[in-house]
């Protein structure tokens, strides 16, 4: 990528983007890049009984500070969970305003293979909405039939420690098995050997575009 790129995250649920790209995004705010990110729920109907119903809002904040993202770089919508697709017309008119005044670089959402509805509708919605855009797509391979390991960014360890650290802001969600530190890690290394280093994230490739 050129220098000082401006990259996108789409995150259908807080959350998603630091389990798919959290590495990446650390090592790309370290390397200069600016990075903005956008959660469309908080999902407020399925947070865990003892916490309040806007906890996923408040650590979205911590979790994306700890990544680098600065506040003003963070987009927080509350549409209603596993209801995306009722409003897909929205969304991708939201992303076309966006992409007007931001003008990514680089765009990371989920796969086109994944098969939550709501990360469904932002990958169709942000592939629509982007097509002139390089675009990656993030594994969260719970979510996934297949995925294709098409793409990598390699990672220091400091990077996946700051994705582990972000993911831990999450105290309301620890109790799902893929947000054990093991599993995180594990598949970190499995990516790794994959291209030769110790950690890397995968990505599918749906755009890129050479200049």
């Amino acid at each position: 990528m050129k220098k000082n790129s401006k990259i996108l995250i789409l995150a259908p649920h807080t959350d998603d983007g630091e389990f798919g790209c959290g590495g990446a995004i650390a090592k790309f705010i370290e390397e200069g890049h600016s990075v903005t990110y956008v959660a469309f729920s908080t999902a407020e109907e399925s947070v865990p009984k003892g916490h309040p119903k806007n906890i996923l809002e408040a650590e979205v904040k911590i979790a994306t500070k700890i990544l680098g993202i600065p506040p003003k770089n963070l987009i927080i919508h509350k549409y209603q969970v596993r209801k995306l697709n009722y409003v897909r017309q929205e969304i991708l008119e939201h992303l076309v305003t966006l992409g007007k005044t931001l003008e990514p670089d680089l765009v990371l959402l989920p796969s086109l293979n994944d098969l939550h509805q709501d990360h469904l509708t932002v990958a169709t919605e942000g592939v629509r909405a982007f097509k002139r855009t390089c675009i990656l797509a993030y594994e969260l391979p719970w979510n996934t039939i297949q995925f294709k390991t098409e793409s990598f960014v390699h990672l220091e360890e400091r990077h996946l420690k700051q994705k582990i650290k972000a993911l831990k802001a999450y105290n309301s969600q620890k109790h799902r098995p893929y947000a054990s530190e093991e599993f995180v890690k594990s598949l970190a290394i499995t990516r790794g050997v994959q291209i030769g280093t110790r950690y890397a994230e995968s990505f599918e490739v749906i755009r890129w575009i050479i200049q």
